[in-house]
Protein backbone atom coordinates (compact mmCIF):
# COMPACT_ATOMS: atom_id res chain seq x y z
CA UNK A 1 0.00 0.00 0.00
CA UNK A 2 0.99 3.67 -0.34
CA UNK A 3 1.19 5.59 2.91
CA UNK A 4 1.95 9.14 3.90
CA UNK A 5 3.80 9.55 7.17
CA UNK A 6 2.45 9.95 9.79
CA UNK A 7 -1.14 8.62 9.44
CA UNK A 8 -3.67 11.45 9.85
CA UNK A 9 -6.62 13.05 8.00
CA UNK A 10 -4.00 15.08 6.12
CA UNK A 11 -2.15 11.87 5.30
CA UNK A 12 -5.37 10.38 3.95
CA UNK A 13 -5.77 13.45 1.75
CA UNK A 14 -2.20 12.99 0.47
CA UNK A 15 -2.95 9.34 -0.33
CA UNK A 16 -6.05 10.36 -2.27
CA UNK A 17 -3.99 12.92 -4.19
CA UNK A 18 -1.39 10.27 -4.99
CA UNK A 19 -3.98 7.87 -6.35
CA UNK A 20 -5.42 10.68 -8.45
CA UNK A 21 -1.93 11.50 -9.69
CA UNK A 22 -1.29 7.88 -10.71
CA UNK A 23 -4.54 7.86 -12.67
CA UNK A 24 -3.84 11.12 -14.51
CA UNK A 25 -2.28 9.52 -17.63
CA UNK A 26 -5.62 7.82 -18.37
CA UNK A 27 -7.49 11.10 -18.37
CA UNK A 28 -4.71 12.89 -20.26
CA UNK A 29 -4.28 10.27 -22.99
CA UNK A 30 -6.57 12.15 -25.35
CA UNK A 31 -5.40 15.64 -24.38
CA UNK A 32 -2.22 16.59 -26.25
CA UNK A 33 -0.52 19.83 -25.18
CA UNK A 34 -1.70 22.93 -26.99
CA UNK A 35 1.82 24.27 -27.57
CA UNK A 36 3.47 21.27 -29.23
CA UNK A 37 6.88 22.02 -30.69
CA UNK A 38 6.91 21.38 -34.46
CA UNK A 39 10.11 19.36 -34.20
CA UNK A 40 11.84 17.50 -31.35
CA UNK A 41 14.90 19.12 -29.82
CA UNK A 42 17.92 18.63 -32.04
CA UNK A 43 20.61 16.56 -30.34
CA UNK A 44 24.16 17.52 -31.34
CA UNK A 45 26.86 14.90 -31.71
CA UNK A 46 29.77 14.32 -29.39
CA UNK A 47 32.87 12.81 -31.00
CA UNK A 48 34.96 11.09 -28.29
CA UNK A 49 38.71 10.82 -28.63
CA UNK A 50 40.86 7.93 -27.41
CA UNK A 51 40.81 7.67 -23.59
CA UNK A 52 43.90 8.84 -21.72
CA UNK A 53 45.02 6.81 -18.68
CA UNK A 54 45.06 8.69 -15.37
CA UNK A 55 46.65 7.92 -12.02
CA UNK A 56 44.57 5.79 -9.68
CA UNK A 57 42.07 7.58 -7.46
CA UNK A 58 42.92 8.00 -3.76
CA UNK A 59 39.21 7.76 -2.77
CA UNK A 60 39.87 10.43 -0.17
CA UNK A 61 36.62 12.42 -0.37
CA UNK A 62 33.75 12.18 2.10
CA UNK A 63 30.22 11.57 0.87
CA UNK A 64 28.09 14.70 1.19
CA UNK A 65 24.42 13.68 1.15
CA UNK A 66 23.04 17.08 2.14
CA UNK A 67 24.34 18.93 -0.92
CA UNK A 68 23.72 22.68 -0.90
CA UNK A 69 25.13 25.53 -2.98
CA UNK A 70 24.88 29.31 -3.09
CA UNK A 71 24.34 31.34 -6.23
CA UNK A 72 24.13 35.06 -7.01
CA UNK A 73 22.98 36.90 -10.11
CA UNK A 74 26.28 36.41 -11.94
CA UNK A 75 26.33 32.61 -11.67
CA UNK A 76 22.56 32.41 -12.16
CA UNK A 77 22.68 34.21 -15.50
CA UNK A 78 25.86 32.70 -16.88
CA UNK A 79 23.99 29.82 -18.54
CA UNK A 80 22.08 32.32 -20.72
CA UNK A 81 25.20 33.22 -22.60
CA UNK A 82 26.46 31.43 -25.64
CA UNK A 83 29.38 29.21 -24.81
CA UNK A 84 32.57 28.76 -26.73
CA UNK A 85 32.74 25.31 -28.31
CA UNK A 86 36.18 24.77 -26.75
CA UNK A 87 34.76 25.45 -23.28
CA UNK A 88 31.90 23.02 -23.87
CA UNK A 89 34.30 20.33 -25.06
CA UNK A 90 36.19 20.75 -21.79
CA UNK A 91 33.07 20.38 -19.64
CA UNK A 92 31.62 17.48 -21.66
CA UNK A 93 34.82 15.46 -21.46
CA UNK A 94 34.41 12.70 -18.90
CA UNK A 95 36.24 10.47 -16.48
CA UNK A 96 35.66 6.73 -16.31
CA UNK A 97 36.35 4.93 -13.03
CA UNK A 98 36.74 1.15 -13.32
CA UNK A 99 36.04 -1.42 -10.62
CA UNK A 100 39.76 -2.13 -10.21
CA UNK A 101 40.39 1.50 -9.22
CA UNK A 102 41.95 2.60 -12.52
CA UNK A 103 40.51 5.55 -14.42
CA UNK A 104 40.71 7.29 -17.78
CA UNK A 105 39.86 10.71 -19.22
CA UNK A 106 38.02 10.90 -22.55
CA UNK A 107 38.09 14.22 -24.40
CA UNK A 108 35.25 15.00 -26.83
CA UNK A 109 34.61 17.29 -29.77
CA UNK A 110 31.22 18.97 -30.11
CA UNK A 111 29.72 18.65 -33.57
CA UNK A 112 27.58 21.45 -34.95
CA UNK A 113 24.01 21.65 -33.69
CA UNK A 114 22.54 23.61 -36.55
CA UNK A 115 21.79 26.70 -34.44
CA UNK A 116 25.19 28.34 -34.45
CA UNK A 117 25.14 32.05 -35.24
CA UNK A 118 28.81 32.62 -34.78
CA UNK A 119 31.85 30.55 -35.57
CA UNK A 120 33.03 28.46 -32.65
CA UNK A 121 29.90 29.11 -30.57
CA UNK A 122 27.05 26.81 -29.66
CA UNK A 123 23.81 27.35 -27.76
CA UNK A 124 23.61 25.49 -24.47
CA UNK A 125 19.86 24.98 -24.68
CA UNK A 126 18.54 25.49 -28.25
CA UNK A 127 14.89 25.88 -29.22
CA UNK A 128 13.62 26.81 -25.78
CA UNK A 129 12.25 30.07 -24.37
CA UNK A 130 14.79 32.33 -22.66
CA UNK A 131 15.31 31.73 -18.97
CA UNK A 132 12.49 33.19 -16.92
CA UNK A 133 13.06 35.44 -13.95
CA UNK A 134 12.60 33.50 -10.72
CA UNK A 135 9.43 34.48 -8.90
CA UNK A 136 9.38 35.60 -5.29
CA UNK A 137 8.54 32.65 -3.11
CA UNK A 138 4.89 32.91 -2.10
CA UNK A 139 4.00 32.18 1.51
CA UNK A 140 7.64 31.60 2.37
CA UNK A 141 7.23 31.16 6.09
CA UNK A 142 9.86 29.41 8.09
CA UNK A 143 10.40 25.87 6.89
CA UNK A 144 9.74 23.08 9.34
CA UNK A 145 13.15 21.62 8.57
CA UNK A 146 15.65 21.71 5.77
CA UNK A 147 14.21 20.90 2.34
CA UNK A 148 10.66 20.42 3.69
CA UNK A 149 8.36 23.24 2.60
CA UNK A 150 5.27 23.59 4.77
CA UNK A 151 3.28 20.36 5.24
CA UNK A 152 5.29 17.27 4.32
CA UNK A 153 3.91 16.03 0.99
CA UNK A 154 5.94 12.82 0.64
CA UNK A 155 4.48 9.31 0.38
CA UNK A 156 5.99 6.05 1.62
CA UNK A 157 5.75 3.37 -1.07
CA UNK A 158 5.04 -0.04 0.42
CA UNK A 159 3.70 -3.37 -0.72
CA UNK A 160 4.62 -5.65 -3.59
CA UNK A 161 2.01 -4.11 -5.86
CA UNK A 162 3.77 -0.75 -5.71
CA UNK A 163 7.45 -1.54 -5.06
CA UNK A 164 7.69 -3.81 -8.11
CA UNK A 165 5.45 -1.70 -10.34
CA UNK A 166 6.62 0.96 -12.77
CA UNK A 167 7.64 3.73 -12.17
CA UNK A 168 8.54 3.01 -8.52
CA UNK A 169 10.53 -0.08 -9.52
CA UNK A 170 13.01 2.10 -11.43
CA UNK A 171 14.32 3.69 -8.20
CA UNK A 172 17.43 2.02 -6.73
CA UNK A 173 19.73 2.63 -3.79
CA UNK A 174 23.37 3.67 -4.16
CA UNK A 175 25.76 2.20 -1.57
CA UNK A 176 27.16 5.66 -0.76
CA UNK A 177 23.75 6.62 0.66
CA UNK A 178 22.09 8.19 -2.38
CA UNK A 179 19.39 7.20 -4.87
CA UNK A 180 19.59 6.31 -8.56
CA UNK A 181 17.23 5.54 -11.43
CA UNK A 182 17.39 2.69 -13.96
CA UNK A 183 17.83 4.08 -17.49
CA UNK A 184 18.79 0.85 -19.30
CA UNK A 185 19.25 -2.83 -18.51
CA UNK A 186 22.74 -2.10 -17.24
CA UNK A 187 22.85 1.59 -16.39
CA UNK A 188 21.87 3.71 -13.39
CA UNK A 189 21.79 7.49 -13.38
CA UNK A 190 22.59 9.33 -10.13
CA UNK A 191 24.10 12.60 -8.86
CA UNK A 192 27.83 13.18 -9.35
CA UNK A 193 28.28 14.37 -5.77
CA UNK A 194 27.20 10.90 -4.58
CA UNK A 195 30.46 9.45 -5.95
CA UNK A 196 32.80 12.46 -6.36
CA UNK A 197 33.21 15.73 -4.44
CA UNK A 198 34.61 17.68 -7.41
CA UNK A 199 38.22 16.88 -6.50
CA UNK A 200 38.36 13.15 -5.75
CA UNK A 201 36.12 10.09 -5.58
CA UNK A 202 34.43 9.36 -2.27
CA UNK A 203 35.67 6.46 -0.19
CA UNK A 204 32.54 4.41 -0.90
CA UNK A 205 33.11 4.61 -4.66
CA UNK A 206 35.96 2.10 -4.36
CA UNK A 207 33.44 -0.76 -4.16
CA UNK A 208 30.31 0.91 -5.43
CA UNK A 209 27.07 -1.10 -5.43
CA UNK A 210 23.48 -0.59 -6.52
CA UNK A 211 20.63 -1.91 -4.36
CA UNK A 212 17.36 -3.27 -5.79
CA UNK A 213 14.41 -3.08 -3.41
CA UNK A 214 12.04 -6.03 -3.02
CA UNK A 215 9.06 -6.62 -0.71
CA UNK A 216 9.91 -8.75 2.38
CA UNK A 217 7.78 -11.69 1.16
CA UNK A 218 9.17 -11.93 -2.37
CA UNK A 219 10.50 -15.32 -3.51
CA UNK A 220 8.86 -17.07 -0.56
CA UNK A 221 10.95 -15.30 2.08
CA UNK A 222 9.27 -15.66 5.48
CA UNK A 223 8.81 -12.64 7.75
CA UNK A 224 11.98 -11.99 9.69
CA UNK A 225 14.11 -14.39 7.64
CA UNK A 226 17.37 -12.65 6.74
CA UNK A 227 15.64 -9.41 7.65
CA UNK A 228 15.70 -7.87 11.12
CA UNK A 229 12.48 -5.96 10.46
CA UNK A 230 9.84 -8.08 8.67
CA UNK A 231 8.08 -4.92 7.51
CA UNK A 232 11.14 -3.49 5.79
CA UNK A 233 11.84 -4.30 2.12
CA UNK A 234 14.79 -6.51 1.21
CA UNK A 235 17.73 -5.13 -0.78
CA UNK A 236 19.68 -7.09 -3.39
CA UNK A 237 23.05 -5.47 -4.11
CA UNK A 238 24.82 -5.54 -7.49
CA UNK A 239 28.42 -4.37 -8.03
CA UNK A 240 29.17 -1.46 -10.37
CA UNK A 241 31.50 -2.19 -13.27
CA UNK A 242 32.38 1.41 -14.14
CA UNK A 243 31.38 4.96 -13.26
CA UNK A 244 31.35 7.98 -15.55
CA UNK A 245 31.42 11.60 -14.36
CA UNK A 246 31.46 14.71 -16.60
CA UNK A 247 34.55 16.90 -16.48
CA UNK A 248 32.22 19.85 -15.92
CA UNK A 249 31.81 18.49 -12.39
CA UNK A 250 35.48 17.68 -11.79
CA UNK A 251 36.71 21.23 -11.48
CA UNK A 252 37.70 21.32 -7.82
CA UNK A 253 35.47 22.36 -4.88
CA UNK A 254 35.82 26.07 -5.63
CA UNK A 255 34.21 25.55 -9.05
CA UNK A 256 31.54 23.01 -8.15
CA UNK A 257 28.04 23.93 -9.28
CA UNK A 258 24.90 21.91 -9.81
CA UNK A 259 24.95 22.30 -13.60
CA UNK A 260 26.87 19.03 -14.13
CA UNK A 261 25.83 17.13 -11.00
CA UNK A 262 25.12 13.78 -12.67
CA UNK A 263 26.94 10.46 -13.13
CA UNK A 264 26.22 7.15 -14.84
CA UNK A 265 26.92 3.76 -13.27
CA UNK A 266 27.27 0.61 -15.36
CA UNK A 267 26.27 -2.60 -13.56
CA UNK A 268 28.35 -5.75 -13.68
CA UNK A 269 25.24 -7.77 -14.55
CA UNK A 270 22.05 -6.69 -16.37
CA UNK A 271 18.81 -6.51 -14.40
CA UNK A 272 15.33 -7.61 -15.49
CA UNK A 273 13.29 -4.68 -14.29
CA UNK A 274 11.68 -2.06 -16.53
CA UNK A 275 13.70 1.12 -16.87
CA UNK A 276 12.74 4.67 -17.73
CA UNK A 277 13.78 6.33 -20.97
CA UNK A 278 15.71 9.59 -21.03
CA UNK A 279 14.59 12.76 -22.78
CA UNK A 280 15.90 16.24 -23.42
CA UNK A 281 14.26 18.37 -20.73
CA UNK A 282 11.35 20.30 -22.24
CA UNK A 283 10.06 23.60 -20.94
CA UNK A 284 7.80 23.12 -17.93
CA UNK A 285 4.94 24.32 -20.16
CA UNK A 286 5.35 21.07 -22.13
CA UNK A 287 5.08 18.80 -19.08
CA UNK A 288 1.70 17.36 -18.12
CA UNK A 289 0.40 19.62 -15.37
CA UNK A 290 3.80 21.38 -15.35
CA UNK A 291 4.73 18.83 -12.68
CA UNK A 292 7.80 16.75 -11.91
CA UNK A 293 7.99 13.52 -9.88
CA UNK A 294 10.74 11.50 -8.21
CA UNK A 295 11.18 8.61 -5.77
CA UNK A 296 14.17 8.30 -3.44
CA UNK A 297 15.53 6.94 -0.18
CA UNK A 298 15.28 9.93 2.14
CA UNK A 299 17.46 9.60 5.24
CA UNK A 300 14.67 10.40 7.72
CA UNK A 301 12.69 7.34 6.54
CA UNK A 302 15.34 4.58 6.53
CA UNK A 303 14.60 1.53 4.43
CA UNK A 304 11.59 3.16 2.77
CA UNK A 305 11.06 4.31 -0.79
CA UNK A 306 9.60 7.82 -0.73
CA UNK A 307 7.65 9.37 -3.63
CA UNK A 308 6.74 13.02 -4.21
CA UNK A 309 5.52 15.33 -6.94
CA UNK A 310 5.19 19.10 -7.26
CA UNK A 311 4.94 21.88 -9.84
CA UNK A 312 8.02 23.41 -11.40
CA UNK A 313 8.49 26.81 -9.78
CA UNK A 314 10.92 28.07 -12.39
CA UNK A 315 13.79 26.98 -14.61
CA UNK A 316 17.09 28.14 -15.99
CA UNK A 317 18.93 26.65 -18.94
CA UNK A 318 20.62 24.08 -16.69
CA UNK A 319 18.47 23.70 -13.59
CA UNK A 320 14.88 23.02 -12.53
CA UNK A 321 13.80 25.02 -9.47
CA UNK A 322 11.03 23.51 -7.34
CA UNK A 323 9.75 22.95 -3.81
CA UNK A 324 9.34 19.16 -3.84
CA UNK A 325 9.87 18.00 -0.25
CA UNK A 326 13.11 16.05 0.08
CA UNK A 327 15.72 15.05 2.62
CA UNK A 328 19.37 13.91 2.29
CA UNK A 329 19.51 10.54 0.58
CA UNK A 330 17.11 11.59 -2.17
CA UNK A 331 20.05 13.04 -4.11
CA UNK A 332 20.48 11.26 -7.44
CA UNK A 333 16.79 10.44 -7.83
CA UNK A 334 15.61 10.42 -11.42
CA UNK A 335 13.33 13.41 -11.91
CA UNK A 336 10.67 12.54 -14.45
CA UNK A 337 7.68 14.16 -16.06
CA UNK A 338 4.97 13.13 -18.46
CA UNK A 339 6.13 14.25 -21.88
CA UNK A 340 3.91 14.13 -24.96
CA UNK A 341 5.20 11.55 -27.46
CA UNK A 342 3.92 12.64 -30.88
CA UNK A 343 4.81 9.30 -32.45
CA UNK A 344 2.80 7.26 -29.94
CA UNK A 345 0.28 10.10 -29.46
CA UNK A 346 0.23 9.74 -25.70
CA UNK A 347 1.90 11.01 -22.54
CA UNK A 348 5.03 9.07 -21.58
CA UNK A 349 7.00 9.18 -18.33
CA UNK A 350 10.61 10.09 -19.12
CA UNK A 351 13.62 11.01 -17.00
CA UNK A 352 14.30 14.68 -17.66
CA UNK A 353 16.71 15.43 -14.82
CA UNK A 354 18.56 14.35 -11.69
CA UNK A 355 17.68 15.65 -8.22
CA UNK A 356 20.78 17.42 -6.91
CA UNK A 357 19.93 19.16 -3.64
CA UNK A 358 19.28 22.62 -2.31
CA UNK A 359 20.34 26.06 -3.53
CA UNK A 360 20.25 29.48 -1.90
CA UNK A 361 19.79 32.28 -4.44
CA UNK A 362 20.75 35.90 -3.82
CA UNK A 363 18.95 37.84 -6.56
CA UNK A 364 18.22 41.60 -6.47
CA UNK A 365 19.05 41.75 -2.77
CA UNK A 366 16.62 38.96 -1.87
CA UNK A 367 17.46 35.53 -0.49
CA UNK A 368 15.39 32.66 -1.88
CA UNK A 369 15.77 28.94 -1.53
CA UNK A 370 14.76 26.06 -3.76
CA UNK A 371 15.31 22.38 -4.20
CA UNK A 372 17.10 21.89 -7.49
CA UNK A 373 17.35 19.28 -10.23
CA UNK A 374 19.83 19.21 -13.11
CA UNK A 375 18.04 19.40 -16.45
CA UNK A 376 19.23 17.60 -19.58
CA UNK A 377 20.19 20.05 -22.30
CA UNK A 378 20.64 18.50 -25.76
CA UNK A 379 24.40 18.36 -25.15
CA UNK A 380 24.08 16.66 -21.76
CA UNK A 381 21.55 14.26 -23.26
CA UNK A 382 24.00 13.44 -26.07
CA UNK A 383 26.74 12.78 -23.52
CA UNK A 384 24.64 10.50 -21.28
CA UNK A 385 23.17 8.73 -24.31
CA UNK A 386 26.68 8.01 -25.58
CA UNK A 387 27.61 6.58 -22.17
CA UNK A 388 24.61 4.26 -22.38
CA UNK A 389 24.80 3.16 -26.02
CA UNK A 390 28.49 3.62 -26.82
CA UNK A 391 27.68 5.33 -30.12
CA UNK A 392 25.89 8.39 -31.52
CA UNK A 393 23.59 6.52 -33.91
CA UNK A 394 21.04 5.88 -31.16
CA UNK A 395 21.27 9.41 -29.80
CA UNK A 396 19.92 11.60 -32.60
CA UNK A 397 16.66 12.08 -30.64
CA UNK A 398 15.03 10.84 -27.45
Amino acid sequence: MVKSHPTSPLAQLFTSLLMLQLCLPLSQAALPPTNLQPHPAHVPSLVPRLPTPLTRSRFSAKTQLDFSTHCNSSCFHRAEQEAQREDLSQKLAFETLYSDGSRTLTAVDVDGDGDDEGEGKVHLFPRTPPMRRLKRQVGSGRRVRRQIYGADGRFNIRGENFLLDYPFSTAVRISTGCTGVLVSQRHVLTAAHCVHDGKDYVKGARKLRVGFLSPPYINGTRPGQNNSDPKKPLVRWVRVKRTRVPKGWIQGPQEVSMDFDYALLELRWPHRRPFMRLAVTPSSDDLAGKRIHFSGFDSDRPGELVYRFCPVEDESNDLIYQHCDARPGASGSGVYGRVWDSTLERWERKVIGVFSGHQWLEIDGENRDYNVAVRFTPLKFAQICYWVHGNQLDCSHD
